[in-house]
């Protein structure tokens, strides 16, 4: 009995053991697929939550007390400079301008008796001059009542928007009180943040056109069709978030955007000699990227990597290589550190050619 149980583990040792070398020997002739990094100057696009305003907008107020007597726009509606948007009741406005007309009138006819008197010597010439002061005092008063009368028909000041209305017909409006607000969307003004690394680089390239110009992403993520500017930079840095507010000008000739609106801008930052792999290279352990870099005895060592971008299928880098590395692109799975293996080497622009072919 133990003799039939010997041979039995034997056979099995073995068996196992000619199972081992033949998967050696089928490892051995495995080559696997390697390639480099690109190096070369590029652009990448960045996002960046942003804040969109109109070029102009501004509270529409009551500079005189009374009541709303006409409302002459709608809410949303586009108003021309100039347009009369509201009526405040003029009636005490027009007694006011009348009894200091009466009042000039009044005055005229006191200048016209002192300076006939004055001319026949009955009165001296500070009679003539007080009276042509209370005449002056009269036509001031008189310009300030029509001023006023005129501060009760509330206008345009350029083309734009009608917001909502704060009061409605009829309202007792107080001096100062908000009505509505008018915005001038022909322009727009988009505000975003970004980083002290991405105001770095843009100052280094501001001269070149493209680098000024931006792209608005809207909130049903399609393209504005026209693209901004970027016209203005604040002076100073968040010293909390490490951000400087930037503002892009965007033409809004169809009046798509409105004040208030959100969206994304996506702006090119230029990468001077940067190092870019497929993404199909690399893996993850503990949320940080690695690749294996096969050495000159074809050995493979794992090497993090640090992400600057993530472009379609691949990836450019900010840190771990140089870019005169060989790397494994296929088979990650299959290797662990240190293994010796053998490779071909591919052309890094035709495996990358490679990865933008439609699926089958």
């Amino acid at each position: 009995m133990k003799i039939v149980l010997m041979l039995s583990g034997f056979c099995a040792l073995t068996g196992f053991s000619s199972c081992h070398t033949k998967h050696e020997a089928r490892d051995a002739h495995v080559v696997f697929e390697a390639t480099r990094p690109l190096i070369t100057d590029t652009t990448i696009e960045k996002q960046y939550v942003a804040q969109i305003r109109s070029v102009r907008h501004i509270e529409i107020r009551s500079q005189e007390r009374g009541y709303l007597d006409k409302v002459y726009v709608d809410e949303g509606q586009f108003v021309r400079k100039g347009q009369l948007l509201f009526q405040i009741r003029p009636n005490v406005y027009h007694a006011e301008v009348e009894k200091a007309q009466a009042e000039v009138d009044a005055q005229r006819i006191e200048v016209q008796n002192a300076r006939l008197l004055s001319d026949k010597n009955i009165v001296s010439p500070n009679e003539l001059s007080l009276a042509k002061a209370r005449l002056n005092k009269a036509r001031a008063e008189l310009a300030l009542a029509k001023t006023h009368l005129h501060f009760t028909r509330i206008t345009a000041p350029y083309d734009g928007f009608i917001d909502h209305l704060q009061l409605k017909l009829g309202s007792l409006v107080d001096e100062g009180a908000l009505i509505t607000t008018l915005s001038d969307n022909s322009q727009m003004w988009v505000y975003f943040n970004v980083p002290e690394a991405t105001y770095l680089d843009y100052k280094a390239n501001e001269s070149i056109d493209h680098i000024c110009a931006v792209s608005l992403l809207m909130a049903n993520n399609t393209i504005f069709p026209y693209a901004g500017n970027v016209k203005a930079i604040e002076a100073d840095f968040n010293n909390e978030t490490g951000n400087i507010a930037f503002r892009a000008t965007f033409p809004n000739p169809d009046n798509l955007l409105r004040n208030g609106q959100t969206g994304n801008v996506l702006m090119k930052i230029p990468m001077n000699h940067a190092v870019i792999i497929p993404q199909k290279a690399s893996f993850e352990i503990m949320d940080k990227k690695y690749v294996y870099v096969i050495d000159q005895h074809h050995k493979v060592k794992q090497v993090m990597i640090q992400v600057a971008a993530e472009l379609p299928d691949l990836y450019l880098l900010s840190a771990g290589l140089e870019g005169n590395e060989t790397i494994l692109l296929e088979g990650i799975r299959k290797v662990k550190e240190g293994d010796k293996i053998k490779f071909e080497l591919h052309d890094c622009r035709q495996v990358m050619a490679r990865l933008h072919l439609p699926s089958e």
